[in-house]
């Protein structure tokens, strides 16, 4: 064994044919670019097989990433390849892939690896189960059959061998009467697969009635299967039947016996989407989010690698799942932040998906009502396809939406719904439909201030502010999820004259709710009021069958939900996003406004929406009352241009994190100091990060901008050479930030 430090061969080294006594192994480790190890002569390995290997006094799993090994390095130096693993091999599309990811986010190449082998348990073969049958012949009246034994008995004359768990819980009986019955010779012992395949989509089981546009547009999406690369922005109003389209490449990619992954923002948009897919197919995909349990993570990434699941829906990792035969992927809600990774490998789903289609020369599809400004540039360059849809299915009319101007029509004092929004909020419970209210804050109020002397509670870990969450009764960190109970006495004055609850959350605007309409009933949505898709779900089904008036929610009630009777959204604060100087924040503001707004009126019942603000001249918001996409857009792109800012130029940002702040602050000095000086580029800091201390490490960033032309990755390569950085020092290199924090 020896380490490979080249740059070369971090790309998987192409077969030439011959047998090769070594290989150079690529380890899911944040060191190193490759091991070379010998390969015993009994042992017959290829480019993407999972191999074990010693490394140091323990064994690890690795990929074979190149035969042949390096010429230069003595035969003695070199550890024997322990056993290759019976698993299928990494495709040569996901090697490139993850070779790519790694040489542009900057990261070491087995950080990436780990993505793409996060499952370790599903290389290994599952071992068989044993199942139970009735023995033929077998005399039970002679085992002094108890009502127990014979619901066994009758329980297993019509039905196949089944787990001895399966039959305690189907017959109603203890673990013991199985055991016992199995003891006596009345169950036989057999051995079944340990999990069945997934079931297989059937793509001609609903032919839908699509609207001409529809037709027009899935029609297009189909033609390009097996066609090669492309991509398309599949760009539709909120509630035009994009999923619909989408479905048509869908079920084209299916019948051509081709894999399909949907990638989806938020594991909560999954259950609606799920229930879309099973009725125009027949059957549940495979799914892949964090939520899964151990066992479901290693099944589903077996059946995957085998070819046997044929859809996946998943969160952004899921590109990393090594599939044989991708055939298409989608990437539904394109323009959402959450496809953007934070920690560990930082990089941006959507971005790296087009990449994974354009390594594997299949088609991408991008959907969206407000599509990225990104994808936006690229489709007027020509490197994407566009497709529109420009109307909402079935006749449905878009919602009318208008501005409340919060500084002519004030709430009373202590209260957050202004006069005109709580008189729309009557009319609509009394004509017996829905109503949204959109906060995109959780929690009951975003600061408490002692009443005496105005001390802020904050984070001992974070620089920022605790959370009041009345609800589960403490105060929490958002940014590290420290938690404490309000205290009795202020830390700062030891006054015990209590707290102020500073701001609304939507525990709050639930509480004035309560108190304005006694007799709605109400439901809150956020991501620490359900736990999980499943919880989502059975919210989601409560609203569509009415036994919900009105609706409290972040974010999470903004992203495709259909509730025919939900006639009216109420945005709280539609300034919230538009304080601070983050690049992307009128974009992103403009989308998720449009997103919840696109919850009312999505069937025959018209739509109204009411934008509750202090600034109605905003560019944002007249967008938005005045329906004009297009236009904002189009402001918002030449602001950007002016500026050479992404998309039409280059940002990179590094983090300098470390527990002793004087550290921190001279290794960012350093950089500082040693940053790049050419044309095209700009560095601007150190400075402290907007959060200057998360989870308990002080932190500095540095910012590089640079022009479209510049190698941006070649030019931080280079600066960060210039300076060693200690062990206790993590220096992050985010390229593309979408967080300034």
């Amino acid at each position: 064994m020896t380490d490979k430090t080249t740059s070369a061969s971090t790309a998987p080294q192409q077969h030439d044919g011959a047998t090769h006594d070594r290989v150079t192994v690529l380890l899911p480790l944040p060191v190193g670019e490759g091991y070379d190890y010998r390969v015993p002569a009994d042992l017959a390995l290829e480019e993407g097989d999972f191999v074990t290997v010693p490394l140091g006094r323990r064994s690890v799993i690795g990929v074979v990433w190149g035969l042949g090994g390096s010429s230069d390095i003595a035969e003695t130096r070199l550890k024997d390849v322990i056993a290759r693993l019976d698993a299928p091999p990494m495709s040569a599309v996901l090697r490139r892939f993850v070779a790519w990811v790694a040489a542009y986010t900057l990261t070491a190449p087995g950080q990436v690896l780990r993505m793409a082998m996060s499952v370790p348990a599903a290389l290994e073969p599952p071992a068989p189960a044993i199942a139970y049958r009735l023995a033929e012949g077998f005399d039970v009246e002679a085992l002094r059959p108890t009502p127990a034994r014979r619901r066994v008995v009758a329980l297993l004359q019509d039905m196949p061998p089944l787990s001895a768990g399966d039959i305690a819980r189907e017959a109603g009986v203890s673990s013991g009467v199985v055991k016992g019955l199995a003891e006596a010779g009345a169950l036989l012992p057999v051995q079944v697969p340990a999990h069945l395949p997934p079931p297989r989509p059937d793509p001609e089981l609903v032919h839908p009635s699509l609207s001409d546009d529809q037709r027009a547009a899935g029609a297009a999406l189909s033609a390009r299967i097996d066609a090669g690369y492309s991509a398309t922005l599949l760009d539709g109003v909120t509630g035009s039947g994009k999923t619909e389209v989408y479905f048509e490449a869908v079920a084209t990619a299916l019948k051509a016996g081709r894999q399909v992954l949907v990638l989806l923002p938020e594991i909560a948009l999954t259950p609606h989407w799920l229930e879309r897919f099973e009725a125009r197919f027949g059957c549940r995909p495979v799914e892949w989010h964090s939520e899964l349990t151990p066992a479901q993570r290693r099944d589903s990434w077996r059946a995957i690698a085998e070819g046997k699941a044929a859809l996946v829906v998943g969160a952004r990792s899921a590109l990393f799942l090594p599939f044989p035969d991708l055939g298409l992927i989608v990437v539904d809600e394109e323009h959402e932040p959450a496809f953007k990774q934070e920690e560990g490998v930082t990089y941006n789903a959507r971005d790296m998906a087009v990449v994974r289609a354009h390594l594997g020369e299949i088609p991408i599809v991008l959907a969206s009502a407000t599509p990225s400004l990104e994808t936006v540039a690229n489709v007027e360059a020509g490197r994407y396809a566009r497709l529109s849809l420009p109307d909402r299915f079935a006749g449905a009319a878009l919602p009318m939406i208008q501005a409340i101007d919060m500084r002519i029509d004030k709430p009373q004092a202590g209260r957050w719904l202004s006069p005109p929004l709580i008189e729309a909020m009557r009319a609509t419970l009394e004509a017996g439909e829905q109503i949204v209210l959109f906060l995109n804050r959780r929690g009951y109020a975003p600061l408490t201030l002692c009443g005496t002397c105005g001390h802020r509670l904050g984070c001992p870990n974070c620089t920022a502010w605790l959370v009041e969450h009345r609800l589960a009764g403490r105060l929490q960190c958002h940014q590290c999820g420290y938690t404490a109970k309000l205290p009795s006495a202020c830390p700062s004055c030891e006054s015990t004259d209590g707290f102020k609850a500073v701001g609304p959350g939507v525990e709050r605007i639930a509480e004035e709710v309560l108190h304005t309409f006694p007799d709605a009933r109400f439901a809150l949505i956020a991501s620490d009021t359900l736990a999980g898709p499943a919880a989502v779900g059975e919210l989601l089904r409560s609203v569509r069958e009415r036994e919900v008036d009105i609706l409290i929610g972040t974010q999470l009630v903004a992203k495709g939900h259909h509730f025919p009777m939900l006639t009216l959204v109420g945005v709280i604060d539609a300034d919230l996003g538009l304080m601070g100087g983050d690049l992307r924040a009128a974009e992103r503001t403009y989308q998720i406004l449009h997103q919840v707004a696109g919850r009312a009126g999505r069937a025959e019942h018209p739509g109204r929406v009411l934008l509750q603000t202090y600034d109605p001249d905003h560019k944002v918001l007249k967008a938005l009352v005045e329906g004009d996409r297009d236009r904002f857009l189009a402001a918002e792109a030449e602001d950007r241009r002016r500026a050479g800012m992404p998309p039409y130029g280059r940002l990179a940002g590094l983090i300098v994190s470390g527990a002793d702040q004087r550290l921190v602050e001279t290794i960012a000095l350093r950089l500082g100091r040693a940053a790049p000086r050419e044309d095209g580029v700009r560095v601007l800091g150190p400075a402290p990060a907007p959060f200057a201390i998360l989870r308990g490490r002080h932190r500095q960033r540095l910012l590089l901008k640079a022009a479209k032309s510049v190698n941006v990755q070649a030019v931080m390569r280079h600066w960060l050479a210039q300076v060693e950085i200690p062990a206790s020092i993590r220096v992050i290199v985010d390229i593309d930030p979408y967080s300034f924090l």
